[in-house]
């Protein structure tokens, strides 16, 4: 399994744009993107990069590849 990088909330959202997900809209206490039906909570933003971990976390339950994720 690759090494996934932290990244900013930013280039979260702008590489699940690129995979197709529609958005962020607003909700509730977290923003969210949509995809097919399928809606992918984003973390807040709090000056700090989304953890490795967490990105990892976001991509299994979005069902995403890593490879699709460090292509995009």
């Amino acid at each position: 399994m690759s090494n996934i990088p932290p990244c900013s909330r930013g280039k979260l959202i702008k590489k699940l744009s690129k995979l197709g997900f529609m958005g962020p809209f607003s909700g509730g206490r977290h923003s969210y993107m949509k995809r097919e039906g399928y809606r992918q909570t984003i973390p807040n933003p709090h000056g700090k990069d989304i953890s490795s971990e967490l990105v990892k976390e976001i991509l299994q339950q979005a069902i995403i590849s890593i490879n699709d994720w460090l292509n995009a």
